[in-house]
């Protein structure tokens, strides 16, 4: 996208809508997409029949659950895209709408996410080639390899790494919409339900149910529909990556710096100017190495860092201010599209409790199975 950039049409973002990140409950899933839709347009202050084109990101619920969900708001025959991209859905659905909109395809786009908690099986399962890791290197073993790897590379201790939960924690404790809303000290977090090497249960994500949405307009929409210009935010790079070859237990920080790097460049930014950054965090150890990965600091230095409150929301960049997905939750199609609303309403400064003064440029990044990346930077003037 970088190349053809200065040739597409300028995006907004003009509209956020969610439904709370929970627990399984017994609420249906197009329940919990419409509340997200509706404040979306609410937000906006348009009606149902002026989005021209909808994307639906979703990783468990199944073949095309976005239309007997839409019906509610009224059949209106506009196109309808399904997007399945594993963790990375809702972000995928937010690129492609934004898309369209650059494109002039469409002046006014839906992109959201909603997911609720069910097995799902994974597409590698039915290749018919072994795998003899499977089962025993699973995402948090892995992930407790690397928490290891990094704790033993950089002369740090397993709870210096924890502490990415106490901050994230006490983010989505000031949120609304996050599943867990509980202020947590180093002791509880540790002391949390073993899950593997020195991770707790409080240092992983949980994967609830939920719903994000946002509203996407080019200039023209914004002046044809009376949207307050004042309250959008500029979409002003989209980057997405897959895994490279010859990458091994590190290939999600690898293709974050690849996707981030293009994101930064086709924003004509450099790290330090990221005000808002909300990554991948469904474990402690993620955040620090995309926060390396992205160039923020140098390796093995976020950690320190973070101890010193850079990354707390009023330090030096707002790291995961929604709570990430270790508080904020991770749903799975509506997280992209979550970090989206939350970085939009945090450079309108409408987040309250959470909000990060001066912010006015924001990351958002998203790793998928697979692997894949996407990076978003959003900027107010």
């Amino acid at each position: 996208m970088a190349k053809f950039l200065k040739d597409l049409r300028t995006i907004y973002v003009v509209g956020i809508g969610w439904h709370r990140y929970q627990p399984l409950s017994e609420t249906a899933y197009v329940a919990l997409g419409l509340q997200a839709i509706r404040q979306s347009l609410a937000d906006a202050a348009i009606a149902w029949p002026d989005v021209e084109s909808s994307y639906i990101g979703t990783g468990r619920l199944g073949m095309a659950a976005g239309r007997v969900m839409l019906k509610h708001l009224g059949a209106n025959g506009r196109p309808l895209v399904h997007i399945e991209n594993a963790s990375a859905s809702g972000s995928a659905a937010f690129r492609h709408a934004c898309i369209e909109v650059a494109a002039g395809i469409a002046d006014v786009c839906l992109a959201v996410g909603v997911d609720k908690p069910a097995v799902v099986q994974r597409a590698y399962t039915k290749t018919g080639l072994d795998n003899l890791a499977e089962g025993a290197i699973v995402p948090f073993t892995h992930f407790a390899l690397l928490t290891d790897e990094y704790a033993h590379t950089h002369g740090v201790k397993p709870e210096d790494i924890a502490l990415v939960a106490v901050k994230n924690h006490r983010n989505g404790s000031l949120n609304p919409n996050a599943h867990r809303q509980q202020v947590r000290t180093l002791g509880e977090i540790l002391a949390g339900k073993p899950v593997s090497g020195t991770l707790t249960s409080l240092q992983c994500c949980p994967v609830g149910e939920g719903a994000a949405a946002v509203i996407v307009a080019s200039e023209d929409a914004i002046k044809r529909l009376g949207i307050n210009a004042a309250r959008a935010v500029r979409v002003t790079a989209s980057a997405a990556s897959s895994e490279r070859a010859g990458l091994h237990s590190a290939a999600d920080a690898a293709i974050t710096q690849h996707t981030i790097a293009d994101a930064l460049q086709q924003a004509g930014l450099k790290p330090q100017h990221v005000d808002v950054l909300e990554v991948h965090d469904a474990f402690t150890v993620e955040e620090l190495q995309y926060i390396e990965a992205m160039g923020a600091c140098e390796p093995g230095q976020a950690i320190h860092l973070l101890k010193a409150g850079a990354f707390d929301i009023g330090g030096q960049m707002a790291v995961s201010p929604s709570g990430g997905l270790i508080a904020m939750g991770h749903p799975l199609g509506p997280t992209g599209i979550g970090q989206i609303a939350e970085i939009t309403a945090q450079l309108r400064g409408e987040a309250g409790a959470r909000q990060h003064k001066g912010a006015k440029t924001g990351l958002a990044h998203m790793v998928g199975t697979g692997a894949v990346c996407y990076a978003h930077v959003l900027q107010k003037s």
